[in-house]
């Protein structure tokens, strides 16, 4: 493979993203910040510490090894990320978050989202054994049936924490990356007619996805219960206006929006910077898009137009369900923006991510 420069319009998006990100969170956390720990700029220290440095040290060292490498790594990588998936449900090492949801494992003083690296670890290892199976992707046996078995085992393990929303990204990153291996259509239609029975079970034997169906669906029903974040970030989204209230005058995250530098952080941007500023925001997802898309296009084997692909597909997907959620165009799910919302091992993982991408891209004709 003859050796390039990278995408520097990527780079610079990314670049962009990040450091919008960083100001966001110190402007959404602050009041947090103050009230839980006398200090106003404590969550983006954390955010700058536990997610901004480990990304950009392991993003550069993601940049710098050829992608080629990491196919022999994929399974291994996989295995790791069950591994602390499992590990989530062990006393002592596993903690409860919100509702009692089981998503982090605490090792001393550090503190670890499994299901941030299975997204990463899942990636490479569809691209590694799909670039494999050539032709075979499209035979029933060989190809759908093994996609099936492995999206389904790791979809179990998700729905044990239970995080819904990695679920919803993972299997769409999936799906995306199955079309590209060159999957028949008829198959990704079998997929998607399970994905209604799949969306129909959820609702109706998990009582965290049915209330956040019956609030999409009637949001006024409960305002003061579980229906008070979508009314608080329609509030907050409505009243930004056109230009917003101006950067850190917001007023719904001084205790009245929840999560409002993680899940909710596009709120507080709508009210702050207005409709304009989430315009912004939203074009450089869409370049984001297209670069990513033409990384994948000209990359010189299948397993890097796969993994591209991928990696485009996974920020992509996650940005749109985060948004689309806090718009009150699809119910809650409770997963992050990606490069913009707090949280350490989110930005250190997708920075690692943007690093084999933009590897990939070094050998890309585009």
């Amino acid at each position: 493979m003859r050796k390039n420069q990278p995408d520097y319009i990527l780079l610079s998006v990314i670049a962009i993203l990040v450091v919008f990100g960083l100001i966001m969170v110190s402007s959404a956390s602050v009041s947090q910040s103050q009230e839980k720990f006398q200090e106003s700029y404590y969550y983006l220290k954390g955010q700058v510490l536990k997610g901004l440095l480990p990304g950009l040290i392991l993003g550069l060292l993601a940049y710098l090894i050829p992608y080629r490498w990491l196919k022999p790594l994929a399974l291994p990588a996989l295995v790791v990320s069950i591994i602390g998936l499992v590990l989530v449900f062990v006393p002592g090492i596993g903690t409860e978050g919100h509702g009692g949801a089981n998503r982090w494992i605490a090792l001393g003083p550090i503190v670890l989202q499994p299901s941030e690296f299975l997204k990463l670890s899942f990636i490479v290892y569809l691209a590694a054994w799909m670039a494999g199976k050539g032709k075979a992707i499209k035979d029933f046996s060989e190809g759908l049936v093994p996609f099936l078995i492995v999206v389904g085992l790791v979809a179990i393990l998700i729905l044990m924490e239970p995080n819904i929303g990695t679920l919803g990204v993972i299997g769409f990153t999936s799906i995306i990356i199955y079309f590209l291996a060159g999957a028949r259509l008829a198959h990704l239609g079998f997929i998607g007619f399970g994905s209604v029975f799949l969306f129909y079970f959820l609702t109706k034997f998990y009582s965290h996805a049915a209330n956040r169906l019956q609030v999409f669906l009637h949001p006024e029903l409960d305002p003061q219960g579980i229906g008070y974040q979508i009314n608080q970030a329609i509030l907050a989204l409505g009243s930004g206006g056109l230009f917003g209230l101006g950067l850190g005058q917001g007023l719904q995250k001084f205790r009245y929006l929840p999560e409002p530098a993680s899940d909710s952080i596009l709120a507080v941007i709508g009210e702050e910077l207005g409709f304009i500023g989430i315009m912004a925001l939203l074009l450089l997802f869409i370049i984001f898009t297209f670069r990513g898309l033409k990384i994948a296009q000209g990359a010189p084997d299948d397993f890097g137009r796969l993994l591209a692909g991928g990696l485009t597909g996974w920020v992509v997907i996650q940005a749109l369900i985060n948004m689309a959620a806090i718009c009150g165009l699809i119910p809650l799910t409770g997963i992050t923006l990606p490069f913009i919302s707090l949280g350490g091992t989110s930005l250190a993982i997708t920075l690692t991510g943007m690093g084999i991408l933009l590897n990939i891209s070094k050998y890309s004709k585009i």
